[in-house]
C-alpha cells in the first residue's frame, strides 16, 4: 500500500466519521423535533375532524364522516395513540424536558 493509497484511506474513514458525528449531533435531533411537530399537527386535526371519538361533541361531525374513508389507517393509530395517556404525558413531558 502507497502512502497515496493510506491518505486516500484515512480521508475516506475520517469523512465518513465526520459526517457520522453531524448527523448525531446536529441533523438527528432537528430531524426528531420536525417528526414530533408533525404528529403534534396531525393530532390536532385529526382531534379537529372527529371531536366525536372522544365524547366532544361536534356540529359538523356530519361532514368530517366523509373524511374517514380517506384517513383510515391514521385515525386507528391515532386513536391508540390518543387513548394510551401514558404514552401521551410521557412524550409532552419530553417536549418541556421533565
Amino acid at each position: 500500500m502507497t502512502v497515496a493509497d493510506r491518505i486516500a484511506a484515512f480521508r475516506a474513514a475520517l469523512e465518513e466519521w465526520l459526517r457520522g458525528l453531524y448527523h448525531g449531533m446536529i441533523t438527528h435531533p432537528a430531524y426528531e423535533k420536525i417528526e414530533k411537530e408533525a404528529e403534534d399537527t396531525e393530532d390536532e386535526f385529526m382531534l379537529a375532524c372527529f371531536p366525536d371519538a372522544f365524547g366532544i361533541p361536534s356540529p359538523v361531525s356530519y361532514y368530517t364522516a366523509e373524511l374517514l374513508p380517506y384517513l383510515e389507517d391514521e385515525f386507528e393509530a391515532w386513536e391508540r395513540r390518543l387513548w394510551d395517556r401514558e404514552s401521551l404525558i410521557e412524550r409532552k413531558g419530553q417536549q418541556y424536558h421533565f
